[in-house]
């Protein structure tokens, strides 16, 4: 059998099997439970699927281009689902298609998980509940074109956050990259006017996204603290808590008189965001990483502030003004000076 394999963390295997010895062995065999719906038998004929598994540049640039369509799909969204609907189906579409593929690795796992709950509970409602329930929000106030250009700045929020909160070494070139970058979210945010910047007159859909943005490089710094379990088991504990901390924000929807049932397209979208942007972009992800390892494969990351302006254009129709194209290439160059220029800081997980 071929099959795209999660691995986690290895075991050190001695001759004396000792109770916890054989449970370390029952752990390291679940972790190499292979997703059921990318299982490929060997003897059979090559597929589409099994020749992009193979291919870490395709599969990555795929994933930033689903990633990219988020920002679409939540335009697309306004007047079809309400956000609070829209934020709690995906997370909960997303946790039902864990469930079938990685169930068995998560109650092998679960001894190592349980005691983590509190640390479950801020990434999952900091990094995915909230940031969503802001980028959704967002959309119903700014385009897609500055949902996605605004979403670029979290590398060097990553980079910022490190080195006031870990006190991480970074170089003259690598605050200049953030400074470039920042600057070019300012232009967005001021939609090219230096009146609208000195007046601090912003979009409050571009304040949310910048908040969601925040939030976002929070949950990534807290990586760095992650339980050694595997990536896809990683996920799934976090998704689970975000459906379930999207519950109450669901309850205010209702409350609040804002909550309208999702119309046959936004059924559409919750189907989408459920299953694309949060669980195959995932795994595919997760494979990219396994292939070519997280160095090389977060480069491609930087595609997701091209993508979805491109897909805003293509698909919404939305116009692409030239403080636009500035304010791209201000936070593509910033990024590109912030992590290639200078030395990169290590923001590995411990």
């Amino acid at each position: 059998m071929e099959r795209f394999v999660i691995h986690g963390a290895p075991s050190a295997l001695t001759p004396a099997l000792s109770q916890r010895e054989r449970g370390v062995i029952k752990q390291a065999r679940a972790n190499r439970v292979t997703l059921a719906a990318m299982s490929l038998d060997s003897a059979a004929p090559a597929t589409w699927w099994a020749r992009l598994g193979q291919r870490p540049a395709l599969l990555l640039i795929l994933t930033t281009l689903i990633w990219g369509s988020n920002a679409v799909a939540a335009r697309l969204a306004v007047g079809q689902v309400s956000p609070m609907m829209l934020t709690t189906a995906r997370w909960s579409i997303a946790c039902v298609a864990l469930w079938v593929v990685a169930r068995r690795q998560v109650a092998a796992h679960w001894s190592a998980l349980r005691p983590r709950w509190a640390y479950f509970a801020v990434m999952g409602s900091c990094g995915f509940t909230a940031f969503n329930a802001l980028f959704y929000t967002a959309a119903h106030h700014t385009t897609a074109v500055n949902l996605a250009l605004i979403q670029g700045v979290i590398p060097v929020l990553v980079l910022l956050g490190g080195v006031l909160f870990l006190r991480l070494r970074v170089t003259p070139l690598q605050m200049l990259g953030v400074a470039v970058t920042l600057a070019g979210v300012a232009v967005v945010a001021a939609r090219g006017q230096w009146q609208a910047l000195a007046a601090l007159d912003f979009n409050v859909g571009d304040v949310a996204i910048m908040l969601a943005s925040l939030l976002y490089a929070g949950y990534t710094l807290g990586l760095r603290s992650r339980p050694a379990v595997p990536p896809l088991v990683f996920f799934a504990a976090v998704a689970a808590v975000a459906a379930l901390v999207s519950l109450p924000l669901l309850a205010w929807e209702v409350w609040a008189g804002r909550f309208f049932w999702p119309t046959p397209l936004g059924w559409l979208l919750l189907l989408y965001v459920g299953l694309m942007p949060s669980f195959v972009s995932q795994i595919m992800f997760i494979r990219g990483v396994e292939l070519i390892g997280p160095a090389r494969a977060s480069v491609f990351l930087n595609l997701n502030p091209v993508f979805g302006p491109a897909l805003a254009v293509l698909l919404l129709g939305e116009p692409l003004k030239p403080y636009h194209l500035l304010a791209l290439a201000m936070v593509l160059g910033g990024i590109w000076i912030a992590e290639r220029l200078g030395a990169r800081p290590s923001l590995q997980n411990k």
